[in-house]
């Protein structure tokens, strides 16, 4: 059987399941995420209404009429394909024309009246060999040959009406693409179990690619960020877009601001719902609160389906560039891939561990073509395993430290007193706010833990780690009911002891 997958044609033994479809054509698939199974592209487009004509003066949008002109438009559906390349045949102040092409309809002498924004089939001679596609730009009458059924009228235009006044003869069609809408493909199969089977003409859509903008780089790095393992959730759905909402709060500056086209992505840099990711499935208008971060230019027939808590396997072109957590050495083969340029600063041994990068965006990397890698002793950073049990706690301190943004963070030495068994680190009270109790400790801190004073207490915010075990304070000082414990050292402990005021710790997460 013959299968579609991403647009790639694939001859499969029948029986064959998604998951033969996928190994076969190595198609992008996290585990776990949407696939979307759709039925052949004669059934698709048998429910797709929009279409968009592609002139080298500009696009036209028609939408067919199938419930007043049925045969019209199964006439349009077969021939439309023939009219790429064709010249525009004639432009007058009432009309414009495309053909001809070959139907068998059947023609009338019958002078029609036609208004504005109508698509007509006009039969030129009476002759279904000299089938023409009339485009009204005003209200007119007419003897066009056409067929009877509603006046030869089976679409009107949606879209365009300036490049239809552009139109002359001198003009080609380059393409007649079908739009497909949301609606188009809604009772397609969104399958996450990789041993569904699959029937011949099926097609399947197991990524989402979006071209970044070079114009928004922070909004880029933070859906970076968010795809740091290949897929995201959908946290919301709406008719006319998804939202992701992982990195919810995190405003950022006004970048790109353009309308919200079917396929763009953006980020709400300020007010309710900072940080969201907006994939949008229909047009909208730009708003100042949105930076384009880019466009969906494969896969959209995944947006369409997706639901609430789907995920969905995403690419983004280019590629994140980012160094942290590398050697030096490392830094500067990845980087010589890319053909950009390495600038060592800090310890530039081979083995010395990247802990950040100038300019920090990808896109501002690209445009420069080199980048400052600043490398420090391995010794020097700490490795932290995070707690479950503290969400809120956890997303502070990545937040804090930027580790939700790099593979190493940083913080700074408040309180560290030779003896003392207690390293106190500072905080940052405007990004603490609701920190309320949770992961509270019973009985005993123990020597490594690392805990965050909760909002109970003053010093909300503040990080501390304990040197030893103790069943009385936590490792910021406060009591038990205002500490949240958020994890604990597994790598560097000892190096903890020789920290002074003023110092920057290095901090890298372990990941489980």
């Amino acid at each position: 059987m013959l299968v579609k997958v991403n647009g790639v044609e694939v001859e499969l033994p029948d029986g064959s399941t998604v998951e033969d479809a996928i190994r076969a054509t190595d198609a992008p698939h996290m585990e776990g995420t949407l696939v979307g199974v759709i039925k052949g592209t004669q059934e698709l487009e048998e429910t797709i209404d929009t279409y968009r004509i592609r002139t080298t003066a500009g696009s036209v949008l028609i939408e067919v009429l199938p419930d007043e002109a049925p045969i019209l438009v199964d006439t349009w559906r077969r021939i439309y394909r023939k009219l790429e390349n064709l010249r525009i045949r004639w432009t007058t102040p009432s009309e414009v024309s495309m053909g001809p092409l070959k139907t068998d309809l059947e023609p009338t002498r019958k002078e029609f009246s036609y208004d504005e924004n109508e698509v007509v089939i006009s039969l030129s001679g009476f002759s279904p060999d000299s089938t023409h596609i009339i485009l009204s730009k005003e209200d007119h009458r007419a003897v066009y040959g056409a067929p009877d059924e509603n006046r030869g009228v089976f679409a009107r235009i949606t879209g365009g009406r300036r490049t239809l006044e552009r139109l002359t003869d001198e003009d080609v069609i380059k393409s007649v693409e079908p739009v497909v809408k949301r609606r188009s493909i809604v009772k397609s199969a969104a399958v996450t179990d990789l041993q569904t089977p699959l029937e011949d003409g099926n097609q399947l859509f197991t990524y989402v690619k979006v071209k970044a903008s070079m114009d928004s780089p922070q909004s880029v790095e933070h859906f970076f960020t968010m795809l740091e393992d290949g897929k995201l959730r959908v946290d919301y759905e709406a008719n006319s877009f998804i939202g992701f909402y992982s990195l919810q709060g995190i405003k950022k500056d006004p970048e790109r601001i353009d309308k919200r086209n079917r396929g763009t992505v953006t980020l709400r840099n300020t007010g309710r719902g900072a940080g969201r990711v907006y994939i949008y499935r229909e047009d909208r208008v730009s708003t100042p609160s949105h930076n384009i971060i880019g466009n969906v230019t494969e896969g959209m027939e995944l947006v369409d389906i997706a639901g609430e808590g789907d995920s969905i396997t995403i690419q983004s072109e280019p590629g994140r560039i980012m160094t942290v957590s590398m050697t030096q050495k490392e830094a500067e083969e990845y980087l010589s891939s890319y053909g950009i340029e390495q600038v060592r600063e800090g310890l530039m041994d081979d083995e010395a561990i990247v802990v950040a990068q100038d300019p920090a965006y990808t896109m501002e990397i690209l445009r420069e073509g080199k980048v400052k890698t600043v490398g420090i002793d391995p010794e020097r950073i700490i490795e932290i395993e995070m707690d479950p049990q503290a969400p809120r706690s956890s997303w502070y301190f990545r937040r804090m430290t930027g580790l939700l943004d790099t593979p190493i963070g940083s913080m700074k030495v408040h309180f560290a007193f030779p003896g003392m068994k207690v390293v106190m680190f500072e905080g940052e009270k405007s990004m603490a706010k609701g920190l309320v109790p949770e992961n509270t400790p019973e009985g005993c801190v123990k020597k490594g833990e690392i805990g965050i004073t909760n909002m109970s207490r003053r010093h909300i915010g503040m990080v501390g780690v304990r040197l030893e075990d103790n069943d009385e304070y936590g490792p910021t000082g406060e009591p038990f009911n205002g500490t949240n414990i958020i994890g604990r050292i597994t790598r560097g402990i000892k190096n903890v002891e020789k920290f002074k005021e003023g110092d920057t710790v290095y901090v890298r997460e372990r990941k489980k």
